[in-house]
């Protein structure tokens, strides 16, 4: 085979890894749509926020400084400690729950059995809502997030492809963060569809998600499931805020990836955990390829900032429940 070819299946295989870190966001969108049927438009920023508030936790950033700053004529900004990885990721999970809880105590409780554009619009403003305050609490400043997940080009993977393509090919450029994050995302995904198909909370999330009245007549608490769900989406958010913060640092256009993974939740449907995953495949790999082949040589490079909507479009007019997604049909 030519060096052409094995240029060709290295940027396939980087479809794929970068496929996968766009399902890690659309992960959070179907958990909270498929078990409460609301679209979370505010899943972006959640990533953002526990991105922003593990890194601050991390450094031993004061929170809320610039804020004690101006208003007490101070200048603090950091305790002077550093908190490890491990511990500051336990704590930024806790910081996720209790976000989860407030959201449910003082915005989803009030809206119970209302129509879906209703419970949409609650999560725009709960998203605008969140950007501010974590601008406020942590600051604006493009932070650097550090967790020890290694990162570059993978040395294994490169020396033992060099010989492929002869002397022109050096061998396939993988990074190693998207590795693990393709890694992170099976054992998430595996977890996630166990629990949503084989335990009773799983069950009850569904039920939910079918008929909020039809689920309070036959004891489920519809406050607990909302807890539940939005904090396993809360956790989600903050391993995809890890992921996409490490290989780009955590800043506010963080929360702009939700925006790539509305083609990924189109592609593979808005109520399948497994079809989050094969739809960012398709669209990692596809958006690579396509301008591997035609946009570069052809249509003078850029094609991957539309390719992905294109191809959601295609798909809303013929399949528009997606490739797994469950096919509505209501009696009139």
């Amino acid at each position: 085979m030519s060096a052409e070819f094995y240029y060709g299946v290295e940027v396939f295989l980087n479809g794929l890894m970068a496929g996968v870190m766009y399902s890690l966001v659309a992960l959070g969108f179907v958990l909270i749509f498929k078990a409460s049927g609301i679209f979370n438009y505010a899943q972006g920023v959640m990533a953002l926020f526990a991105a922003m508030t593990l890194v601050g936790l991390q450094t031993g950033q004061v929170p809320f400084s610039h804020l004690i700053n101006a208003t007490f004529g101070v200048h603090i900004t950091h305790f002077g400690w550093e908190l490890p990885a491990l511990v500051a990721i336990f704590l930024t999970v806790l910081v996720m729950i209790l976000f989860a809880f407030l959201v449910e105590r003082l915005v989803l409780k009030h809206l119970v059995n209302q129509e879906p554009i209703i419970l949409f619009m609650a999560t725009i403003g709960l998203a605008y809502f969140m950007e501010g305050f974590g601008d406020l609490m942590w600051g604006s400043d493009i932070k650097k997030l550090d967790v020890g997940i290694p990162q570059g080009g993978n040395v294994w993977v490169e020396n033992h492809t060099a010989f492929l393509g002869g002397d022109d090919f050096y061998g396939f450029y993988l990074d190693t963060l998207d590795i693990i994050a393709a890694l992170v995302a099976i054992v998430l995904v595996t977890v996630l569809v166990l629990f949503s198909q084989y335990t009773k909370t799983g069950r009850a999330l569904r039920a939910v998600a079918d008929d909020h009245q039809a689920a309070l007549s036959v004891g489920i608490s519809l406050r607990t499931i909302w807890v539940i769900v939005w904090s396993i989406a809360g956790f989600v958010a903050l391993v995809a805020g890890i992921m996409w913060g490490s290989k780009s640092g955590v800043q506010f256009s963080l929360s702009l990836i939700a925006l790539k993974a509305l083609p990924v939740l189109m592609l593979g449907g808005f109520t399948s955990i497994p079809g989050a995953i094969v739809g960012g495949l398709i669209i990692g790999v596809g958006e690579k390829m396509f301008d591997f082949l035609i946009g570069s040589p052809y249509l003078g490079g850029a094609t991957e900032n539309w390719f992905a909507y294109v191809l959601a479009l295609l798909f809303l007019v013929f399949r528009p429940q997606g490739l797994f997604g469950e096919k509505i049909i209501e009696r009139v």
